[in-house]
């Protein structure tokens, strides 16, 4: 077989993604699926911790130390900007620790660096939201420090619901993550936010839009709107919030 390999092209120029994962994070398909073909993700995890999903396992997973370490380890493949990827880790200290989260990851090395949380705030402010629902898959603890950390960006919480869940999120069904997401609306909320980086939503988000006529916010969703953005690259996926910001 006689091929001229002078007249294949590419591969396709890579343009990658750090990201920063808890340890039990296990949606990295559904990350893939907000990124478009051009984009790699490169993925480091927080140590392990033999805690349940709780207010001190978020304190544990947002080490500054450790997000640093964890910088450092992908810093070598060049990517354009690195995520922390985890809701509860970034708001659980309020909004001033969200911002040292990040600059303890650009002090590593990073050329950029989003939270998840801090994508929140990003996408709060540019659709000039004001009111709105909350579900989370943890206790009530944890997500009170969810409802303070929207209070700190001038946010009002007006309805929420969570599923008290220590472990095992990622194993939720579509249908019981729809159903609490269709109680958790309000006629007063402008929007629904979905918390958790390991909570599968990605189907759910065009129906339950359609359905409720507003945005639904996830937090994969976020976070890879937040990254794409700074590289200047358009997201890929459902949220018809995406468009107006785009």
């Amino acid at each position: 077989m006689d091929l001229d390999f002078l007249a294949f092209e590419g591969p396709l120029a890579q343009r990658g993604i750090g990201v920063i994962a808890p340890f039990d994070l296990a949606l990295e398909r559904e990350l893939w699926r907000w990124v478009p073909m051009e984009v790699s993700l490169h993925l480091a995890r927080t140590p392990y911790e033999p805690v349940p999903v709780s207010m001190e396992m978020a304190q544990l997973v947002s080490d500054r130390r450790h997000l640093a370490a964890a910088t450092r380890d992908i810093l070598h493949v060049e990517p354009e900007v690195v995520a922390y990827l985890c809701t509860s880790g970034s708001f659980v200290n309020g909004v001033d620790h969200e911002r040292s989260l990040t600059k303890a990851i650009c002090d590593a090395g990073a050329p950029d660096a989003v939270t998840t949380s801090g994508a929140l705030a990003e996408v709060l402010q540019r659709l000039d939201l004001h009111r709105v629902s909350v579900l989370t898959p943890y206790d009530a603890d944890l997500t009170g420090k969810l409802h303070d950390f929207l209070t700190e960006l001038g946010v009002r919480t007006v309805a929420s619901d969570h599923l008290g869940l220590g472990g095992g999120i990622w194993k939720v069904g579509y249908r019981t993550i729809a159903e609490r997401i269709l109680a958790a609306d309000h006629s007063a909320a402008e929007a629904i936010f979905v918390s958790c980086t390991n909570l599968p939503t990605f189907d759910l988000i065009e129906p339950l839009e359609k359905a409720l006529g507003k945005p639904v916010l996830t937090a994969n969703q976020l976070t890879m709107w937040a990254c794409l953005r700074r590289m200047r690259l358009p997201i890929v996926g459902p949220g018809g919030w995406l468009r107006e910001v785009s």
